[in-house]
């Protein structure tokens, strides 16, 4: 397989609203590259302010009877709709690695991973339920209701094709809601299938919605009188603009953000353990919002960390998504590119570049690919450490003790997640403890951890929940019920 097989015709353009299927729209198109090949490979029609508007209606009307189903039905038709997920895991792989990069070896994880999200959504919508007071002697007796919220707009994220899919839209179906789902243009493709996928597993028509859009037809969605909830993975400056609007009609929002995660490696770490955690910066290519792009490393074992990682880092191959042994894809766009190869040679003023350094060339020219790498930073005040990359580039830091190795890794706007690695049980928990972050890796682990628990940001990572309980209770409101017996 090269990069010159055509794959494309397993690309879905068209538009889901209602029960229509639009292949043009008001917003014109975009012209979708394939981040591998620089070359384009489909015309993405994108929704004007009619198409958001009838998408918004759609889901309006749809939303007394979802919300009137039995919960058991919508955990029924939500777990086919996971099921289904599964059984097109080829076809859906195949997607994201056109429209995102990822190497075929990797994104059938994504798919599965979406499924997950979807899946343990499923097993709440059964299961919410509110309080009960017990009877008084004032003869009141008391209750709370929890109601689904009403239409949601979902704006995920591009970096994870149905995986971020599955975590942006699993929620607010399971607690009886209705969704406009708005993916980037930059990788529609797989939600695009997916909301098929949900339509045949017996979702109404108007229940999922899903429109790919611009700048002012997606304003026009954040804003729209009628949406009673915003979830958003992304950027947090985008997240501060559709915080800015929402708040015209003091819309509630979910935001899952950016971070600038610290990886901590004490003396007494397994390295082994801490370079494969650190190997996370080639996993799609670097574009993972939990990265721990901050590597602090106690000085004692510094140079064996460093020389583990850049041995380690020699043998990742990039390339052709769909070519077997190829571990690392390319970044999204050609903007990505330009932004982070711009990042690295500012970091030559102020640093070390210990590997890569560069945009990969040869057969891989025509490509987004950036060579992982690892730059060697003086302390935490430069651009490196402070603002996130959001590709394949971590900067390394050394620390002398405990408390230095904390107030270094607090120092950022972010808090999104940290990882720890000791082999002193006792450190290892007060670390976690100080750390001023949503999520802590302990020895290893990702975050999010999975759909079965909470995850979630501080500071600039953003507010509220994903995952497990407490991501679908997002979606849900407590109504207080007073009889006067």
């Amino acid at each position: 397989m090269t990069l010159a097989d055509d794959r494309t015709s397993v690309l879905p353009t068209r538009l889901v609203i209602g029960d229509a299927r639009l292949d043009r729209a008001s917003g014109g198109t975009y012209e979708h590259v394939n981040p591998a090949t620089g070359k384009t490979q489909a015309a993405v029609p994108m929704a004007g302010i009619a198409e958001i508007d009838a998408a918004v209606a759609a889901a309006r009307e749809a939303l007394p009877a979802w919300r009137a189903w039995n919960p058991v039905d919508r955990r029924r038709v939500l777990t086919r709709f996971a099921e289904l997920i599964r059984e097109h895991v080829d076809e859906l792989a195949t997607i994201a690695s056109l429209e995102m990069g990822g190497p075929r070896a990797y994104t059938p994880f994504s798919v599965h991973y979406g499924a997950d999200w979807i899946e343990e959504a499923a097993g709440w919508a059964d299961r919410l339920a509110g309080d009960t007071v017990p009877l008084t002697g004032r003869g009141v007796f008391e209750y709370t209701a929890v109601e689904p919220v009403g239409v949601v707009a979902g704006l995920a994220t591009w970096n994870g094709s149905t995986g971020a899919y599955g975590m942006t839209i699993g929620a607010p179906l399971a607690a009886g809601c209705t969704v406009v789902a708005k993916p980037s243009e930059l990788a529609p493709f797989g939600a695009i299938r997916t909301t098929e996928l949900a339509l045949e597993a017996g979702l109404p028509p108007g229940v999922l919605n899903v429109v790919t859009a611009g700048v002012e037809a997606s304003s026009h969605l954040v804003a729209h009188p009628g949406i009673d909830k915003i979830t958003f993975t992304g950027s947090p400056a985008t997240a501060r603009r559709i915080a800015a609007a929402a708040a015209e009609r003091l819309t509630p929002c979910v935001f899952e953000l950016g971070g600038k995660s610290a990886s901590l490696v004490f003396a007494d770490a397994d390295l082994d353990r801490a370079v494969t955690s650190a190997l996370t910066l080639t996993a799609n290519a670097g574009q993972v919002c939990t990265l721990g792009s901050r590597l602090l490393v106690h000085r004692s074992v510094h140079d064996e960390f460093v020389e583990r990682l850049t041995a380690a880092l020699a043998g990742i191959r990039q390339g052709d998504p769909f070519t077997e042994g190829v571990s690392m894809g390319p970044v999204i766009n050609q903007a990505a590119v330009d932004r982070i190869v711009g990042m690295i040679d500012r970091s030559r003023a102020y640093g070390f570049v210990l590997a890569g350094g560069q945009r990969a060339g040869g057969e891989l020219a025509d490509g987004f690919f950036v060579d992982p790498t690892v730059v060697e930073l003086p302390d935490n005040t430069v651009e490196l450490a402070r603002e996130e990359v959001f590709g394949p580039v971590v900067g390394v830091q050394t620390f002398d003790d405990e408390d230095e190795a904390v107030a270094l890794a607090n120092d950022s706007d972010y808090g999104l997640a940290g990882y720890v690695f000791t082999a002193d049980v006792g450190r290892a928990l007060r670390v976690a403890g100080a750390l001023d972050t949503g999520n802590v890796g302990v020895n290893g682990g990702g975050a999010p951890a999975g759909p079965h628990i909470g995850f979630g940001g501080r500071k600039q990572s953003g507010y509220g929940v994903q995952g497990g309980l407490g991501g679908v209770r997002e979606f849900v409101a407590a109504k207080t019920v007073q009889v006067l017996l």
